[in-house]
């Protein structure tokens, strides 16, 4: 009895896991960056969510980007509603649900805005809503983006982040890339200046169209950039690819980026673009 007695001590004792624990540990507290695989503690993100071991910026929403982007925002056609053009089932349910996740009416933020007192048309895509992915009333407001923006002539500032077209509204998603690409050529034909930021992930038929219709590309560092995913192109060339093919990187080295930029440096940079834009134009 003596000899359990000294052997029962808390180094020798079994100790049962807390099965309770997970309850009382805040959801995403801790966050693995998905480019260097760093654990990361939230806090340690700041307010642009960046990896402060590689750069990598994290997914975010668009209003969360527009909160440290910007001095002053006018949202534009807030209202627009899709009307399931193709019937498909549950989908008119899951827009309804995002829709008040993400205080958006579709995957794109678009708006009015202004830095250090230079006005711009501004348009977010949202990751956060079905992927980014490229409808009907997103094209319809990037569209209205741009009509506008020519009106009163303004550049436009673009972030992308897109998975492609959206299956549920079939050929009427794809029809945007033309109806957008239209009114970035009307814009560009009244000499304004379009400015594009690719973040993760810029891929399908939005990297086929507006996104690499820019004056000035830009890119966030190691952001996805691309047409096809990985392993479409590999089943269909039946070999591997690099690492690194579509990231920002290697697509700059190729020349058709211009500038992979921090996102905590883009608000200056783009108010520096803005303001040699506007002198060159008067």
């Amino acid at each position: 009895m003596k000899l359990y007695d000294q052997n029962n001590t808390l180094s020798e004792r079994h100790i049962k896991a807390d099965k309770n624990a997970d309850e009382r540990v805040p959801d995403q507290m801790w966050l693995r960056c998905p480019h260097c695989h760093q654990l990361l503690f939230a806090k340690q993100l700041t307010q642009y969510a960046v990896c402060p071991n590689c750069d990598y910026g994290l997914r975010i929403p668009a209003r969360h980007r527009l909160s440290w982007l910007v001095d002053s925002f006018e949202e534009f056609d807030k209202d627009l509603q899709t009307k399931n053009p193709l019937h498909f089932p549950g989908y008119q349910e899951k827009i309804s649900k995002l829709q008040r996740q993400t205080k958006l009416n579709d995957s794109v933020l678009t708006g009015e805005a202004s830095i250090n007192d230079q006005l711009f048309s501004l348009g977010i895509m949202d990751p956060t809503f079905i992927m980014g992915s490229l409808g009907t009333v997103t094209g319809e407001k990037i569209t209205r983006l741009f009509e506008y923006a020519t009106t009163h002539r303004q550049a436009v500032v673009l972030f992308t982040a897109s998975g492609g077209a959206r299956m549920q509204e079939g050929i009427m998603s794809l029809m945007q890339m033309a109806k957008v690409s239209q009114a970035i050529n009307e814009h560009a034909a009244a000499g304004l200046l379009y400015i594009v930021i690719l973040t993760d992930p810029t891929t399908g038929g939005v990297t086929a169209s507006f996104a690499m219709d820019g004056d000035i590309i830009l890119a966030e560092p190691h952001a996805l950039v691309g047409f096809a995913g990985r392993r479409v192109i590999e089943q269909t060339i039946h070999q591997q690819i690099p690492v690194d093919l579509q990231s920002a990187e290697n697509i700059l080295h190729h020349g058709f980026i211009d500038r992979i930029v921090k996102r905590q440096d883009e608000k200056k940079l783009l108010e520096w673009l803005l303001k040699t834009g506007s002198v060159a134009n008067e």
